[in-house]
């Protein structure tokens, strides 16, 4: 797939932005699926179901820097607000988007596109397989398999590797001193003579996300998931109707905690939580399986620091625009 253009180098903050957390249908309480992943000024929405462009316009990432949109499946409380959030971009958007889904996305958005009319830029439909990525500039988007009733997708947001620290021994040697200067070096940028490979220790690891959409537990889901820092997986069901979870395509808050503590993710995010179930139920079946495990609610945030500053961590309504 072709490249998204690049954006200025250096490290920004990574930020997953839930918009809707709910299954099925919305509630007074909670909208369905869509969440935002921030990185720096590069927006991606990840699904897009039912009442997303008004939850984006109350979020801190809003409208204007959304770069892609990615898909996990057709089910409709996955995209049924993609044709109000199209129209709405419409008004003042003319850089291209690209948007990615699996089989059958093309023509959904096709039949969308002949209710909404004529948009005020190009769209970018691609219907993508396990494996193929999406190069983002300083990150990568890669689709893997799901396991539902319907083609499905899951997809991973993974950094490439980032430049190591300042060698403060080494720029000493160099005549470097504190400033400006160590700045730009920081920023991969040479000067006079003096790369930012001569002054910095090794490259660190990069940061990653993994996104379930809908899914049974799927070894796909697993194998991406593994030492990444989040992991933002379904929850539709409890233990109590696990035959039902099965059945429908779906996984338990417990499935979805044994996966996590197998991969060994950094923080365990349930997300698409059925109404039927209350948030603390949930909880409570998730964290004695794996400890590191919460259940974000619409407009929280969850940030994801640098490895080295500390795992992810929930920030309720962290990601509602304003005070």
């Amino acid at each position: 797939m072709g490249p998204v253009p690049a954006r200025p180098a250096g490290i920004p903050q990574l930020t997953v932005v839930f918009l809707g957390t709910g299954a099925r249908w919305p509630t007074p309480d909670r909208g369905v699926a869509a969440v935002v992943v921030a990185r720096g000024a590069d927006h991606l929405l990840i699904d897009c179901g039912e009442g997303t462009q008004r939850q984006m316009m109350l979020s801190r990432p809003g409208l204007r820097r959304l770069r892609a949109v990615l898909v996990t499946h057709c089910h409709a409380d996955h995209v049924l607000g993609l044709p109000g959030l199209l129209a709405t971009l419409s008004e003042t958007r003319r850089e291209a988007l690209p948007l990615l889904g699996p089989p059958g996305i093309a023509a959904l958005v096709e039949g969308f596109l002949a209710q909404v009319g004529p948009l005020g830029f190009d769209i970018d439909v691609r219907e993508a397989a396990p494996g193929d990525t999406l190069d983002g500039g300083g990150y990568r988007v890669e689709a893997v398999q799901a396991r539902h009733d319907c083609p499905a997708l899951g997809w991973v947001i993974a950094e490439g590797p980032l430049p190591g620290h300042l060698d403060p021994d080494a720029l000493a040697a160099r005549g470097v001193g504190p400033g400006p200067d160590r700045a730009r070096l920081a920023a991969g940028e040479a000067l006079g003579g003096v790369g930012p490979g001569d002054v910095t220790g090794p490259e660190r690891r990069g940061r990653r996300i993994v996104y379930s959409g809908d899914t049974r537990p799927a070894p796909g889901i697993a194998r991406a998931a593994e030492g990444a820092d989040l992991l933002v997986h379904e929850a539709t069901f409890l233990e109590a109707d696990r035959d039902l979870a099965g059945r429908a395509g779906h996984s338990t808050a417990a499935q979805a905690a044994a996966l996590a503590a197998r991969a060994g993710v950094g923080l365990l995010a349930l997300t698409h939580r059925s109404s039927r179930y209350r948030r603390e139920d949930v909880l409570a079946e998730a964290r004695p399986v794996f400890a590191a495990t919460v259940a974000p609610e619409d407009l929280d945030a969850i940030e994801v620091p640098l490895p080295e500053r500390g795992p992810p961590f929930l920030v309720p309504r962290g990601g509602r625009a304003g005070p």
